[in-house]
């Protein structure tokens, strides 16, 4: 595996074909599909999901595995996805075994970082789905404000700014 950053207690790895049964675990988890996707439930085939892992590393798109340093197992999947605007747009999936045990919290907080710092963006946002407090909480926690609807009426659209002062940049 690639390691690209990390946090306290996560390493940021590139997409890797080795950690396919992983990722197919946790995108056919219907738990994890319903924050995911307005399409759950759905079934990933290792050919699918192999073909986006492959997609991945070619493009060297910014998705990052997260990798718990103290066990080296996989925690989840998070991205962010450049806009023409100089925005990027945050996702996040986190397997249902490494849930509430704050990692989202520490993977939020530092691929906000890596985005303003390695990517030079101004703002980040995301789509977050009403009926999921845990991750609305996660967020706010992160920085994050709710402005207003998400891509679907019941959704949350969640906007992080990076902070201006004396023309230098600091991240709220």
């Amino acid at each position: 595996m690639i390691k690209v950053f990390d946090s306290e207690r996560i390493d940021y790895v590139k997409v890797d074909p080795n950690l396919i049964n992983d990722y197919l675990k946790m995108i056919n988890d219907v738990e994890v599909q319903r924050y995911i996707s307005s399409n759950a439930p759905f079934t990933i085939s290792f050919d699918d999901e192999m073909n986006w892992v492959k997609e991945n590393m070619e493009n060297n798109k910014n998705i990052f595995s997260m990798i718990e340093k103290d066990t080296n197992e996989f925690i989840g999947n998070i991205e962010v996805r450049k806009t023409d605007d100089n925005k990027g747009e945050i996702g996040i999936s986190i397997t249902r075994d490494k849930q509430d045990k704050h990692y989202g919290t520490e993977a939020m907080n530092r691929i906000v970082k890596y985005s303003y710092e390695k990517l030079n963006l101004d703002e980040v946002f995301l789509n977050v789905h009403g009926d999921n407090p845990r991750a609305i909480k996660c967020y706010e926690n992160s920085g994050f404000k709710i402005t207003g609807a998400g891509k679907r009426p019941s959704d949350y659209h969640m906007i992080h700014q990076k902070e201006k002062t004396n023309d230098k940049e600091h991240n709220i």
